[in-house]
């Protein structure tokens, strides 16, 4: 029995010798994939095993991605003295909030002149050596004419214009002195701004407003104002203030009790605080809108309908109008300028022409200009949307172009441009850097052919002597039972004889 399982064991191997043999390149090529194959296995066992380990790795993973969004931070509660000045800075378009401190112009306005004495602080004087409060602007992007007694401030998109008082002193013991107080001003007026006769109780400002057009508005009076609206140390907003120039008034009364030879004395004095400014937006734009639609238009527009001018209520800006038309010449169809002058807001221009709107503003020495074209003229279309002159236009018109509705150019190639020598050596060009690709790709398409036919032939030969192996196995082994059964039954047969005699 063991010779013969030997012999089978050595056919076996001679089988598989005889591929490795002849057919290397196939036992090489399924080496890779079995190991490719005992990789992935390990990866996902790993993978498995990790997940078996710590099962809240996936859900970490989404945790991390929710925590990378920044969260805003909470703000710390703003004391008492600083809430409204901070409020202030809320209200600025970004960035950092500027501050412009006016001079302390303070004067002794006498006692009962309606304010309009301007004596100095002399050292006599109850009011020396100490200031009421302060004024300050916030809300603007810049300042000019900052050396001079009307500073400018220049306000963009989003900036809000405030002015603010801080009270330095308590008003019912000035410098720390409880024989100083302010007091009520119960018959006071003002002559500068013509503030009839009026109770101005403890301090009153006043605030005078002139337009774009030098109008002087209403003043606006606010009485008692430094015993109702004020505390000690806090910074108050007076008002928000818009385009134009301001007037700034604070007048008050102060008391002084003394003691002569035991007998007392009150003493009154008027003080006035006062001072200038003004605000302009720091833009340098103009705004085009289309008569019948209303449509915003931009930078070298064109409308058959005309346009007006919007400037956004930016009241100190400079505009200057020019319209160009096209007028017949010795030399054809030329430029002429019809009118070059300034424009107010809300003008409109409806006759056809080429207008050039310059925007300037001479608080920044900033300009922009647009230029918008009303009417149909296919030749001014293209001068306003390519910028060409007209007789750089002309030539490409003669040159073959055409102008399309929009304005834009474009070049026509003419069909007797198209000669048939010209076709001729277009479709020689086209086959002859098209042949060599065809062949090459010929050459390609055989070789992969040819590659997958040997590759299929080598399939088949492996499948057919691996089939030849296993039949030639099979075989002997059907033999090797035969021969095992025979052998059995002759054993048997001689047993039974044995046991007969």
């Amino acid at each position: 029995m063991k010779k013969y399982l030997n012999k089978i064991r050595m056919a076996a191997f001679v089988t598989l010798l005889t591929a490795a043999t002849f057919f290397p390149s196939v036992a090489v090529s399924a080496a890779p994939s079995a190991q490719s194959s005992s990789a992935a296995s390990q990866s996902e066992a790993s993978a498995a095993q990790s997940q078996q380990d710590d099962p809240s790795d996936t859900e970490t993973t989404s945790q991390q991605s929710d925590t990378e969004t920044p969260q805003a931070s909470d703000t710390a509660e703003p004391d008492e003295n600083s809430e409204q000045q901070s409020s202030a800075a809320a209200e600025t378009s970004g960035g950092e909030l500027q501050h412009y401190f006016f001079d302390n112009n303070l004067v002794n306005a006498g006692y009962d002149t309606g304010y309009k004495e301007k004596n100095d602080i002399t050292k006599d004087d109850p009011h020396f050596g100490w200031n009421l409060g302060k004024f300050n602007i916030t809300g603007y992007t810049r300042i000019t004419n900052e050396d001079t007694d009307t500073p400018v401030f220049l306000k963009t998109v989003g900036d809000k214009v405030a002015l603010w008082f801080k009270l330095d002193q308590d008003i019912t013991k000035l410098n720390g002195d409880e024989n100083l107080k302010i007091s009520d001003d119960s018959n006071g007026y003002d002559e500068y701004f013509g503030i009839k006769e009026t109770n101005f109780k403890k301090g009153t400002l006043i605030i005078k407003h002139s337009d774009y057009q030098n109008k002087n508005q209403k003043p606006v009076v606010y009485t008692d104002y430094l015993n109702s609206k004020l505390n000690k140390g806090a910074d108050t907003k007076v008002e928000l203030f818009e385009e134009g120039d301001y007037e700034v008034a604070l007048d008050y009364e102060i008391e002084k009790n003394s003691k002569v030879l035991l007998i007392p004395k009150t003493e009154y004095f008027n003080y006035r605080i006062f001072f200038k400014f003004s605000v302009r937006n720091g833009n340098c734009m103009v705004y085009p809108f289309d008569t019948k639609t209303n449509e915003e238009l931009t930078n070298t527009s064109i409308t058959p309908n005309g346009f007006r001018l919007d400037l956004a209520k930016s009241r100190y800006l400079d505009i200057n109008i020019k319209k160009e038309v096209l007028k017949e010449g010795a030399d054809g169809l030329a430029e002429d300028i019809r009118f070059n002058g300034p424009a107010k807001d809300g003008a409109q221009y409806t006759s056809e022409g080429i207008y050039t709107i310059t925007v300037s503003n001479r608080y920044t020495d900033q300009q922009t200009e647009k230029k918008i074209y009303v009417g149909n003229n296919n030749l001014l279309k293209a001068h306003i949307t390519t910028g060409l002159s007209i007789s750089e236009i002309k030539k490409k018109i003669e040159a073959g172009a055409e102008i399309n509705d929009d304005g834009t150019i474009v070049t026509v190639v003419k069909r007797s441009q198209i000669t048939p020598e010209k076709v001729a050596v277009d479709e020689k060009a086209i086959a002859a850097n098209s042949t060599p690709k065809t062949e090459s790709m010929s050459k390609n398409e055989k070789a992969a052919k040819a590659a997958d036919i040997a590759q299929n032939n080598t399939f088949i030969f492996v499948a057919a002597g691996a089939f030849a192996g296993i039949v030639i196995i099979g075989t002997i082994v059907v033999l090797i039972n035969r021969k095992t059964k025979k052998n059995s039954d002759s054993r048997s047969r001689l047993k039974n004889m044995e046991t007969d005699k």
